[in-house]
């Protein structure tokens, strides 16, 4: 039987769709248990490569013959291997296209809703990061919110609906994914926003996001307050789009709360994180609609996979908002999960300190993002 090739895009809709899948992974027992494609549907095996060079008479027992059974590796070679080796063993195979390189950069864009005066928010999932960016467009003009460092997608996006990126958005300085914010307005000729507070050792020239402004995206005045929301980061800023939808950065997640230790200043502050989710955002409207920079947990995911929830709803049901203060400073500063892989060189590269090349990116960026308290 020949091999065939999935690709990241068609493996993100399987696990939409919570199809049945089996994915063999032939990485190293330590990254794979430290970060693998996740679904409600899937089953694993996990041998390392190195142990199938002899041949995979030995593990056959341990796949099933009644379903799609996906290879996995960490840059796709390995895995073609592997696959080829099964399927000569009358198995139906495939291997994931690029591997997990390839699914740590997909972007899936999904229509979050319109916008009362015209135009819509587009959220790009990166469904084998977690990390979540936006795109809010009107009139044939459009903001980024937190874009991934790889541009392409947004720029082709933006292409073939006729549309201008005008600006570009960090809503604070990210610890767990490289920016393309900067990157994005240097191909676009468009204006990078980045809170000031997060900008004090920045080496490049930015437009600062201070609270009280409004950004307007097309010439309905489809309006972007920032709302300075400290904890995760000093200049943490939140956005509030068309008085309906809630961007909160890495401060406030669907099932969790962000995490004020990726900068070394977690007792500093941990104050303004509390301050801003129990007071600044109970002033808000429970109506809006919050959608964050990450998730933590594939549940989260909706039909389309789509991420987002009610501000109200989340006062109900998130745990992190319903703790007093001694429970919530031992929440964000003990027992949180290991640190995002290389935090520290994407902090200082998202600061303009560092210029690695792109296969040095990639390496920065693998694994999951580790923005929450309880990832």
């Amino acid at each position: 039987m020949a091999i065939q090739k999935l690709t990241a895009a068609q493996v993100a809709s399987l696990i939409i769709r919570k199809s049945n899948l089996f994915i063999f992974d032939v990485r190293n027992e330590d990254a794979f248990q430290n970060w693998k494609i996740e679904g409600e549907a899937i089953h694993y095996l996990n041998i390392p490569y190195f142990e199938l060079l002899e041949g995979v008479d030995g593990i056959l027992d341990q796949l099933p013959k009644d379903t799609e059974i996906l290879v996995v590796c960490a840059k796709e070679g390995s895995s073609v291997m592997v696959a080829e080796m099964l399927s000569e063993k009358g198995l139906d195979v495939f291997y994931l296209e690029g591997g997990m390189k390839a699914w740590s950069e997909y972007l899936r864009p999904v229509k979050i809703g319109g916008l009362k005066s015209g135009g819509s928010i587009y959220q790009f999932v990166r469904i084998g990061k977690g990390c979540l960016s936006y795109m809010i467009e009107s009139n044939g003009e459009a903001m980024i919110v937190d874009p991934a460092r790889m541009t392409e997608p947004y720029e082709s996006f933006a292409k073939e609906k006729g549309i201008t990126i005008k600006y570009a958005v960090d809503t604070h300085l990210h610890a767990d994914h490289i920016s393309g914010g900067r990157l994005l307005a240097e191909k676009t000729g468009s204006t990078y926003y980045l809170p000031p507070k997060d900008a004090d050792e920045v080496t490049f020239p930015y437009t600062p996001l201070d609270e009280g402004e409004t950004i307007t995206v097309g010439r309905t005045s489809v309006s972007v307050e920032p709302i300075h929301s400290p904890g995760h980061t000093a200049g943490s800023t939140t956005l509030l789009i068309d008085k309906t939808y809630l961007l909160t950065g890495d401060i406030l997640f669907v099932e969790s709360i962000g995490r004020p230790d990726l900068a070394g200043k977690a007792e500093d502050w941990v104050g303004d994180l509390r301050n801003t989710l129990y007071h600044s955002y109970r002033e808000l409207s429970d109506d809006l609609t919050v959608l964050p920079a990450h998730y933590s947990n594939i549940s989260e995911l909706g039909n389309q996979g789509e991420v987002k929830a009610v501000l109200g709803d989340l006062f109900e049901k998130n745990e992190g908002l319903h703790l007093d203060e001694t429970e919530f400073r031992t929440a964000v500063t003990e027992n949180l999960p290991p640190q995002p892989n290389a935090y520290q060189e994407i902090r200082k590269t998202n600061m303009g300190k560092l210029i690695p090349d792109k296969e040095t990116q990639q390496e920065m960026e693998i694994g999951p993002n580790r923005c929450a308290i309880n990832d």
